[in-house]
């Protein structure tokens, strides 16, 4: 089988597609024939060893899959072989043939293709775990999503409105804004201008008012987080996800003046701590999808082959919505 793999820890064009064996499933696992693949920013931080979590080499980066169980482990019970899934491994993604703990793995409902179910699962658990657990969001309140036009911004953009919410989404270019609007945004602002501290300050408040929004979601960190402090009405909540701007320093006296929380958002804790929040999230997912009230973006789809050119984009930030890989084993 084809698979990306590791070597060593380093950048993305010290890798290289290879042949190798397939893996067995242990017991409580199954084995995934991959028909689609999700790209996600954490995989180019664990390809470089940046990543929270840094596997023995060599390994397979890539944690969304969607394709069809072929073997099932001792003790699995739960799937059987042709079953359609989707699954979200810790990695071993970017391959032909991967492996799959059954906690990770959904069953896929038949109106939701494998492309879709791979560019979705990741962004939009991540979405909901951070604004319906995390944010401990209730409907009619005001959030505020930063990187808006990315994987994860935009599948919160959707969720809220879904849940009948007001979302503003902040973004860089003005191309990111429109896209962020055609998503369901009520309103975009500009994170581009000079003093975000004051420029996104003013720029939520003129979308929602001066009371500011409810929540938070970002994924940026940097200086956005702190400018998205101000924007917080009382009692709000900043629900933190990623740093792509940067880990920025929180000053706790701040968080006094407004009785504001600030909540850290693992996905993959869930899995081992709220596996019951994880469940919850992907049966509401899928039948939002299948209601119709969310619809994946789905930048661009390409071979397996072309891996290293869509990871290299994705580690730049130039990608908005998700790609996704396809192995053509379908």
């Amino acid at each position: 089988m084809r698979a990306v793999v590791i070597d060593e820890f380093g950048p993305v064009d010290s890798h290289s597609l290879k042949e190798i064996d397939p893996p067995a499933p242990g017991a409580g696992e199954v084995l995934v024939d991959v028909h689609a693949i999700g790209v996600n920013f954490p995989d180019t931080l664990m390809m470089q060893g940046l990543y929270q979590t840094k596997p023995e080499r060599p390994f397979t980066p890539g944690r969304d899959i969607a394709g069809v169980v072929t073997e099932v482990g001792e003790g699995v019970t739960e799937f059987k072989p042709g079953d359609r899934v989707v699954a979200i491994v810790p990695w071993g993604g970017y391959a032909e043939v991967a492996i799959a703990p059954v906690a990770r793995c959904f069953a896929l409902p038949d109106g939701i293709d494998f492309e879709t179910a791979a560019g979705m699962i990741t962004t939009y658990m991540t979405a909901w775990v951070a604004l319906m657990e995390r944010g401990a969001y209730k409907e009619g309140e005001k959030v505020l999503v930063l990187g808006a036009s990315g994987g994860v911004g935009l599948a919160a953009i959707q969720i809220v409105k879904a849940k009948g919410g007001v979302a503003v989404g902040g973004s860089l270019s003005e191309n990111s804004r429109k896209i962020v609007l055609e998503n369901g945004a009520d309103a975009a602002i500009d994170l581009s201008l000079d003093d975000p501290k004051e420029s996104l300050r003013a720029q939520v408040f003129e979308a929602v008012g001066k009371e500011g929004v409810d929540i938070c979601l970002d994924p940026v960190g940097g200086q956005y987080f702190d400018a998205a402090l101000r924007a917080l009405a009382f009692a709000g909540r900043i629900v933190v996800i990623g740093f792509v701007d940067g880990i920025p320093t929180a000053r706790p006296n701040y968080f006094n003046v407004k009785n504001l929380t600030m909540a850290g958002m693992a996905l993959d804790l869930h899995f081992r701590f709220k596996p019951e929040v994880i469940k919850a999230a992907a049966a509401d997912i899928f039948a939002l999808y299948e209601a119709g009230k969310i619809k994946p973006r789905i930048a661009s789809t390409v071979g397996l082959e072309d891996w290293k050119s869509v990871v290299t984009q994705i580690g730049k930030g130039k990608s908005a919505g998700k790609t996704v890989m396809t192995t053509g084993r379908g």
